[in-house]
């Protein structure tokens, strides 16, 4: 069993940087893969899945983004720390979601951002992007 527990979002302007950090608490917390996952206001009502944002692999060699993301922002992981942050940079207005830390079974040297594969999630932080 994890927990995980999302810290960092708020207000900010477009173009802006914002740090999000995620602390899990598990032993073992390297045999996790770690994943940010968001959903805009709005979609969770109308059924939209939540859409992967970034993951990390167990030993922080790999790491995955979506379009959206790539080359914006950059997931980190610290094992020490039991800890993943995720750096974000350039922000906009569609950046404005709820932003979900989640923890699933390591199953190689790769992570894939697709939710199903992550069984344990924080309850989120929300950022809010403003022009």
């Amino acid at each position: 069993q994890v927990e995980v527990k999302e810290s960092g979002g708020g207000l900010v302007q477009a173009g802006g940087t914002l740090s999000l950090s995620c602390l899990a608490s598990a032993s073992g917390f390297d045999d996790y893969v770690m994943g940010w996952f968001r959903q805009a206001p709005g979609k969770e009502r109308a059924g939209k899945e939540r859409e992967g944002v970034a993951c990390i692999n167990w030993s922080g060699t790999y790491t995955d983004y979506s379009p959206s993301a790539n080359g914006r922002f950059t997931i980190s992981r610290d094992n020490a720390e039991n800890t993943v942050t995720l750096q974000m940079e350039s922000l906009n207005t569609e950046d404005t979601a709820m932003y979900y830390c989640a923890a699933g079974p390591s199953n190689g040297a790769e992570c894939e951002l697709e939710s199903f594969r992550f069984e344990y999630w924080g309850q989120g932080t929300l950022v809010v992007v403003y022009s």
